[in-house]
């Protein structure tokens, strides 16, 4: 669209030229320039003080002993052609500089000295542009700029539909309902029903929130617009708003379509928890967000599609009915999910008859879709680094590995006695585990480092999908993160840093125990504590305590209690197994990693 010429602006950068003229003009030293007439220069000539004359045209200027110059305006167009000037200076011993210069040089002269000025107001002029641009005052220009051909290319991209999205049965069972009313919306009018204003799509980074809207976007046919939620935060006040009624306005000319806002949590948090109060820039963005959503008439075909990772950060006029009616939750894809996903990211990749998807559908329990793209993709490099043709077993192996322990660093060059401590450690954690009943299988024991700092490590693979957890199988989990720590004691009397994640982890577990799943038979089924929802200047959720000095105490001699039994019961199952443990570490010393399948025949329970 052709841009109106903005007279105002124009006029206004004109007069700051002017301004700067005068300036330079004043800011001139002509302190010691005096302004005389022609007979006074030819006086001043023939006086014998005169050093030297020479011209600044229009004008002929003699320089004075005392380093005063006399400035007249001459009558003939060159010094050489004035001969009664030149006759004085030559009859007085007076310096002639030279022929008159070509007129081209005092033009260049000026053009020049000007220069700064015009890079001011060319500096001037792009930011009044820029600031039009951006929205900053009333009847200014777009600011979103581009964004029509920013939607025309969305229209040009490779169509995506339910079919490119694999799993997520629900999700697009939801979602296909605002599809149908895209395409035949008197089917739900004359019923009298009113499709959702809004769906808001929740879940994990990575899920496939972006990618299930430019489906319902290609299953419709319909233009998708695609913003983020960052793109309406400036640091000028008014701008955000004025960038959601462009988009919005754009959206009414282009009906039916979609649009599509991504981290909507960026601009739609809970209001009042700003800097500003309530009179901050991002809150006036999302008033106007809701003012635009609420303006929809049910006739106009305009969907909003918005995702989150956060929802328990958003206001709570976001999701209120009449905005974004309908939630869809977009959680973790399940087993058989996660072999669709890996079979359609696996369709333009050469697999070896030996890689199994189902395999590697049940080593990523709770890996979302773009882990599992990623995991074939690292496979296909590193089939690729060892120069082989298809992508087999061991790639897909050794890419899961990367994805969860981080890759390999074999140049990291342990001492005989860490790498001994490594190893019993290693050997300690795997044995609590296999001896435990009802645990997640051991897949794998390395004592090579890893990228993530690791100086070794345990993987325990589950067989299936997990949504419940029983209370022994806490009490089993803290046993296996202490039998580590308790090998180290056992073999070398001593103990080190390395279990500090360990630590942690068993921490957690114990005071999740006590406060959150009522797991204590001190305190029973009682909630201690509670996450407060409110938001300030974007921290994360603070954890409010509502129990008294005397509780906190009982709290801490609970969890204490928890892992001192855990690292008790792991001390006493490795003792009572010590040639075992011993076994196991000799094998893992030698070999650096030991599979599961070689764990069972070191334990004497090999099936040959």
């Amino acid at each position: 669209m052709k841009k109106k010429f903005d007279f105002r602006s124009f006029v206004l950068i004109v007069f700051v030229g002017f301004v700067f003229i005068i300036v330079q003009t004043s800011l001139v030293d002509d302190s010691n320039t005096n302004i005389v007439t022609y007979n006074e220069v030819k006086t001043a000539l023939e006086s014998g003080n005169a050093e030297s004359i020479g011209e600044e045209l229009p004008n002929v200027v003699v320089k004075m002993k005392g380093n005063k110059k006399l400035k007249a305006k001459m009558i003939s167009n060159r010094l050489v052609d004035d001969k009664s000037l030149v006759s004085a200076a030559e009859k007085n011993n007076v310096s002639i500089l030279g022929d008159a210069p070509n007129q081209i040089v005092p033009i260049l002269w000026m053009i020049g000295s000007m220069l700064p000025f015009i890079a001011i107001l060319v500096m001037l002029f792009l930011m009044i542009s820029r600031s039009k641009g951006m929205g900053i005052g009333p009847g200014m220009g777009s600011p979103f700029g581009d964004k029509e051909n920013k939607v025309s290319a969305e229209k040009n991209k490779k169509k995506v539909t339910f079919k490119d999205v694999a799993g997520l049965a629900e999700a697009k069972q939801d979602l296909g309902e605002v599809v149908e009313f895209l395409k035949n919306p008197f089917k739900f009018v004359k019923l009298g029903a009113k499709i959702p204003k809004g769906v808001l799509l929740l879940g994990r980074p990575g899920t496939g929130k972006t990618l299930l809207a430019r489906a319902v976007a290609g299953e419709a046919g319909v233009p998708f617009f695609n913003v983020s939620g960052s793109e309406f935060v400036e640091m000028f006040v008014g701008v955000g708003a004025q960038r959601v009624r462009d988009l919005f306005s754009k959206a009414k000319k282009s009906a039916p379509c979609i649009v599509f806002i991504d981290e909507i949590d960026a601009v739609a948090r809970q209001r009042g928890s700003g800097h500003g109060g309530g009179n901050d820039e991002r809150e006036q963005t999302l008033n106007q967000l809701l003012v635009e959503m609420d303006g929809f008439e049910t006739n106009k075909n305009i969907i909003v599609i918005a995702a989150t990772n956060r929802p328990d950060v958003l206001d709570k006029a976001v999701a209120r009915p009449g905005r974004f009616d309908r939630q869809v939750v977009v959680d973790a894809p399940s087993l058989g999910d996660r072999e669709a996903i890996l079979k359609l990211h696996a369709k333009n990749k050469p697999l070896a008859a030996d890689a199994d998807l189902r395999v590697v559908a049940r080593k990523t329990a709770g890996m979302v879709g773009a882990d599992l793209a990623n995991i074939l993709n690292e496979a296909a490099i590193l089939a690729a680094r060892y120069n082989q043709q298809q992508i087999n077993a061991s790639n897909m192996e050794e890419a899961v590995e990367r994805i969860i322990a981080g890759p390999q660093r074999k140049s990291k060059i342990m001492s005989d006695k860490e790498r001994k401590i490594v190893a019993f450690h290693e050997a300690g954690h795997a044995l609590v585990a296999y001896a435990l009943p009802n645990t997640d299988p051991v897949h794998k024991i390395s004592i090579i480092p890893t990228g993530s700092g690791a100086l070794g490590y345990t993987l325990q693979l589950p067989t299936e999908d997990k949504y419940l957890h029983s209370k022994q199988e806490f009490l089993y989990e803290m046993q296996i993160l202490m039998g580590g720590r308790a090998a180290e004691e056992i073999i070398f009397k001593d103990i080190t840093s390395g279990a500090s994640n360990d630590i942690e982890r068993a921490t957690k577990i114990a005071k999740d125990m006590v406060t959150r799943y009522g797991m204590s038979n001190n305190f029973g089924p009682r909630a201690l504590g509670q996450d407060d929802k409110q938001m300030y200047l974007g921290k994360d959720l603070r954890h409010v305590v509502d129990y008294s000095d005397e509780t906190a105490q009982a709290i801490d001699k609970e969890v204490t209690k928890l892992i001192a039994d855990a690292y008790i019961a792991a001390k006493k199952l490795l003792t009572d197994n010590l040639d075992k443990l011993k076994l196991l570490t000799e094998q893992l010393l030698e070999k650096e990693i030991i599979f599961g399948h070689e764990i069972k025949c070191l334990v004497g329970e090999c099936n040959v």
